[in-house]
């Protein structure tokens, strides 16, 4: 006899698929964080900009520099390179989150290929 409400075309679920979509999950996951990393690293790189521009309007040899919490008057040709470094910094980080996104797309599209060609319409790994 066949429960009321169980179908003869359900799929099971073996451990390696678990392990998948327990993996695609975690990537999902890192997909957002980077997302939020790589707005938060380009909002950075714009204000660094910004600030080089107003350092280059300044007729003052003395300027105030944020060092943590605290301005400090650091001379302008020394927040000058602080400010360049600081931009090169974010620049490679930037450039490492756009790479490490790259990987997790690639690796989010295999993870979908091999569970929906197992599990068709049954699962669904697309955002709403």
């Amino acid at each position: 006899m066949q429960q009321a409400g169980t179908s003869g075309s359900e799929m099971e679920v073996t451990w390696e698929d678990q392990q998948n979509i327990n993996k695609f999950g975690r990537l999902n996951n890192r997909l957002h964080e980077l997302h939020d990393e790589i707005k938060v690293a380009k909002e950075t790189c714009e204000n660094l900009e910004d600030a080089s521009n107003e350092l280059i309007l300044t007729d003052e040899e003395i300027v105030r520099f944020q060092i943590g919490e605290v301005f400090a008057h650091v001379p302008k040709d020394e927040v000058e390179e602080r400010i360049e470094n600081m931009k090169e910094e974010t620049s490679k980080n930037l450039e490492k989150l756009e790479e490490e996104k790259e990987s997790v797309v690639a690796q989010m599209a295999e993870l979908k290929k091999i569970l929906y060609g197992k599990f068709k319409d049954s699962i669904n790994l697309e955002e709403d």
